[in-house]
């Protein structure tokens, strides 16, 4: 007589069992393990940086095509999608020119996947909607194991789209900017600012300069035809990111004598992360010869305020 098999059972988790805090675990867990997303969507998926901002928001993750320079945006929910967060998505999707957006929830209402099947049918091929479940399990008393579904997809997706993907081209516009940060990029690596070394084609630039990524110094260019550079404070710990901030207002008026400017104090209570910035006009379709006094002026203010910010950044950024 043949033996049967031996079979567990499958047990379905509640997803705050497993990431109990959305932002404090579950996307950094997400940002560790984008393989896993990679190899629900048919695509393999390289992370930009987390809590990308946009504006007075911030994405959870901002991510890349692995071998193009195609922009994913992802935006998680633990929970049933909601328009709120639609219209966050389209905000991110508009602010960082996407080419493959991504919303993951817990499951999705039939208005929201409708929705996405319609941007998927009215937009271009340069950008794809794609709405994906989250789920964990477990077999026996296992250890929770994570599952992604793809639920969304444009009509025409299949694995071996991703040939017709990393072939696309980089628009003029986005190649421009590329251009730009490249010599930004030279320049500062000369001054032992950054240790990046390629530019992407993108209309912002985060530098990570020690502060292990829970503070950083970022350019971005704004859709009103403004250059800021900034002081960005984004860790984990919310109520952290608002301390720091206090911490520094403190100092505001000997700041802004030291660097002689009148800088924009962002506190963003709304928000994870907070902002301390200097705009400037400026735009990505000046002439070359005011792109490159555009480029000196942002130049010497990222070095400013790493002079004047480095010390006391340095003394507050002790995470217990």
């Amino acid at each position: 007589m043949t033996s049967l098999p031996q079979l567990g059972c499958i047990e379905v988790l509640n997803l705050r069992e497993v990431w109990e805090h959305e932002e404090k675990q579950f996307t950094p867990w997400l940002a560790e393990n984008l393989s896993e997303l990679g190899k629900a969507m048919g695509i393999e998926l390289e992370l930009e940086t987390s809590e990308a901002p946009v504006g007075k928001y911030s994405l959870d993750l901002l991510a890349k095509v692995a071998e193009t320079d195609l922009t994913v945006i992802i935006e998680n929910q633990l929970e049933p999608t909601n328009h709120d967060h639609m219209g966050k998505l389209l905000t991110y999707a508009g602010g960082l020119d996407a080419n493959v957006v991504v919303w993951i929830a817990q499951s999705f209402g039939d208005e929201h996947k409708q929705a996405l099947d319609w941007l998927n049918q009215h937009t271009d091929d340069e950008i794809e909607f794609f709405g994906v479940v989250v789920e964990a399990y477990k077999i026996d008393g296992s250890i929770p194991a994570p599952h992604f579904s793809v639920v969304v997809a444009p009509n025409e997706w299949r694995r071996e789209t991703l040939g017709s993907i990393r072939s696309r081209k980089v628009s003029p516009r986005n190649m421009m900017y590329k251009q730009f940060f490249q010599k930004l990029i030279d320049r500062l690596r000369v001054e032992n600012f950054t240790k990046v070394r390629k530019a992407q084609p993108q209309s912002w630039y985060m530098f990570s300069v020690g502060h292990a990524d829970r503070i950083r110094y970022g350019v971005s260019f704004t859709k009103d035809n403004f250059v800021s550079v900034y002081v960005y404070i984004d860790h984990t710990d919310r109520i952290w990111n608002k301390d720091v901030f206090t911490k520094l207002y403190e100092h505001k008026d000997s700041i802004e004598a030291k660097i002689s400017e009148t800088l924009e104090w962002n506190k963003n209570d709304e928000t994870r992360f907070s902002r301390i910035a200097i705009r400037h006009p400026g735009s990505i379709d000046e002439d070359d010869q005011t792109l490159n006094e555009l480029q000196i002026w942002i130049f010497n203010k990222l070095l400013s305020l790493r002079q004047v910010f480095g010390p006391k950044l340095k003394e507050l950024d002790r995470i217990p």
